[in-house]
C-alpha cells in the first residue's frame, strides 16, 4: 500500500476530494461533502497532533478504491491528509499535484 500526505488549506478540502474522486472513478456527491464536512467541522473530532485524531474515508470508484485519511491542524486553517491505498504510479502523482495546488496561497476570510 502507498501513501500520498500533505496538507491543504481548509478552504479547498471540498475541490480536492471531488478531484480525487473523479481520478479513481468515483461520484463524489454532496451526502459524500456533508459527511466529511460535519467530521472536519467538530472542533474536537479531529486533530492532526494526535494518532487517534483522524478522520478516514474510502473513495471507491471504478478504477481504484482508496482511504482518505483527514485532520484540522490544530490552531490553523489548514488540513492534514493522507492517501492511501494500491495507487497506481499516475495517481500517486496526481494525488501529490493535488495536495501541492491546494496548499498554495494564504487562507482568505469568508
Amino acid at each position: 500500500m502507498t501513501e500520498v500526505g500533505g496538507w491543504i488549506w481548509e478552504r479547498n478540502l471540498r475541490s480536492f476530494l471531488e478531484l480525487l474522486s473523479h481520478y479513481v472513478g468515483y461520484g463524489f456527491d454532496a451526502t459524500d461533502w456533508e459527511t466529511v464536512a460535519l467530521a472536519i467541522e467538530a472542533t474536537e473530532a479531529t486533530d492532526d497532533e494526535r494518532t487517534d485524531g483522524w478522520y478516514s474515508y474510502p473513495l471507491v470508484g471504478k478504477h481504484r478504491q482508496v482511504e482518505i485519511r483527514l485532520a484540522r491542524a490544530v490552531g490553523g486553517d489548514e488540513v492534514r491528509l493522507a492517501v492511501k491505498g494500491a495507487l497506481t504510479p499516475e495517481l500517486e502523482v496526481r494525488a501529490d499535484t493535488l495536495l501541492a495546488a491546494f496548499a498554495v496561497g494564504w487562507p482568505r476570510s469568508t
